[in-house]
């Protein structure tokens, strides 16, 4: 996590020193390292639970991309939400939910049970995401404050993404693949004990124009539908043909109903995602930049992961621990985005930080899938530039997504940007396996660095 001290004065709604804002800043954060965590831990012990439950392909990718789904498509309305009934309620709520699937996971004794709690942990955690930036909005109400905040907070996914992959192949190793979900059910119950005693209360409806704001139940249900469809049918593209029904099917079904919200929201007089949100061509840059990002950390972690133990051999431990040295350049790249964003601004941090990462992914197309290249000189360079600049990339674009954006549309922001976060993985890595090997993906997403670092070093 960053280390970038964020110094504002009391926000309302909470009495105190500042020490509890930072101890609220520090809740939520681990609350947020802990989604993305809960994204990324199965990725390492995937294999041992399709040993154990017979899987084929199919299964496992969709064991994978379940949390995910459900993740991304309830974003838009869970944000919604969040700005209605208020951001601690809702976060509470969304703990509740996430902390009871994440209970049940570990005793599944199946894969029908295993994949409806992975569902259900989506569920919460498309509760949880936009409401704690709610929260955090009104943790720190001025804009400055605000901005030196999210300069940290986006750095938080990509280092829970990292931690994910880490310590699952630790405690799968140690334990079972079962104890990984021990993580998610502490930070969930350490959160629901210290929320009301760190984190500002907001009533319903206090952070918006009005207390009668509806909830769009007819654009919520298209965008969760929608999104959750065509995301599906790109999982399923791993294991069928693009042009096979069980791919087209969803997908187009999916893409069918998206048209359509996007038809319900221009005639609808309070839309779930306003149109005028998007207009910002430098929060739109930034969106696309998190959404690539976690693309292109989701793809390197499966790549070499599966590489790693299906081709060179090695088992859980050692296969997280060749990603130690990601984890140090995360770190390292992270406490320098707040004072570097603060200096050049988010836009061309946004752009250096894509253009590193291009230069690592770069790297490993060029090594990462030839076994017999050793990993000290073959892969370690790639495996330090690529969360260098991504940890600059994220943080700075969480700033480019969220400037301006007004207090009562916090929700909508945390949804907004949350949904560029889970959908970056599911199309872009959809998208790149269709090209072929590893080399030939991790090629095609350095490129796409590449290009929209040139794009956003354009963009005044």
């Amino acid at each position: 996590m960053s280390s970038t001290k964020v110094r504002v004065r009391e926000p309302e709604g909470v009495t105190g020193d500042g020490s509890r804002i930072r101890g609220g800043f520090a809740l939520l954060a681990a609350v947020q390292m802990t989604l993305i965590f809960t994204l990324a831990s199965l990725a390492v012990p995937l294999p041992r639970i399709g040993d154990e439950f017979r899987l084929d392909r199919a299964q496992l990718i969709l064991l994978s991309a379940a949390y995910g789904l459900t993740f991304a498509g309830l974003l838009l309305f869970g944000g919604r939400l969040a700005d209605r009934f208020g951001g601690r309620r809702t976060l509470t709520a969304g703990l509740l939910v996430f902390g009871t699937a994440s209970a049940l996971a570990p005793l599944a004794p199946g894969y029908e049970a295993l994949l409806a709690a992975r569902f259900g942990q989506g569920v919460g955690a498309a509760l949880v995401a936009p409401a704690a930036m709610a929260v955090l909005r009104s943790l720190f109400p001025g804009p400055a404050a605000y901005g030196r905040a999210m300069a940290t907070w986006g750095g938080l996914s990509v280092l829970g993404a990292t931690a994910g992959n880490l310590l699952s192949g630790v405690i799968a190793g140690a334990t079972s693949w079962r104890g990984t979900f021990a993580v998610p059910v502490a930070v969930t119950l350490t959160a629901l004990l210290l929320a009301p005693r760190l984190l500002p209360g907001t009533p319903p409806g206090r952070n918006a124009p009005g207390q009668n704001r509806s909830l769009d139940l007819p654009g919520a249900l298209l965008a969760t539908a929608g999104m959750t469809l065509a995301s599906f049918g790109l999982v399923l593209t791993d294991a069928h043909a693009w042009g096979s029904a069980p791919v087209l099917a969803p997908l187009l079904a999916g893409l069918v109903l998206l048209a359509a919200f996007g038809v319900v929201e221009r005639r609808t007089a309070d839309p779930l995602l306003p149109p005028d949100f998007l207009r910002d061509g430098r929060r739109v840059l930034g969106l696309a930049a998190i959404g690539l990002t976690a693309a292109g950390t989701a793809t390197v972690f499966i790549l070499l992961s599966l590489s790693f133990q299906q081709q060179r051999g090695w088992d859980e431990l050692r296969t997280s621990a060749a990603f130690v040295p990601f984890a140090v350049a995360l770190l390292g790249s992270g406490r320098l985005a707040g004072p570097l964003i603060g200096r050049y601004g988010p836009g061309r941090v946004t752009a250096a930080g894509l253009g590193t990462a291009a230069a690592g992914l770069g790297l490993l197309a060029a090594t990462g899938s030839d076994i017999s290249v050793p990993y000290a000189y073959g892969l370690l360079p790639g495996l330090l530039l690529l969360p260098a600049g991504g940890a600059l990339s994220f943080a700075a674009a969480a700033v480019l997504a969220t400037e301006g954006v007004p207090a009562h549309r916090a929700g909508l922001a945390g949804g907004v940007l949350n949904t560029a976060m889970e959908l970056g993985p599911t199309v872009v890595f959809a998208a790149l396996l269709t090209l072929g090997g590893d080399a030939v993906s991790l090629a095609a997403a350095a490129a796409l660095f590449a290009a929209l670092a040139v794009l956003t070093i354009r963009t005044k």
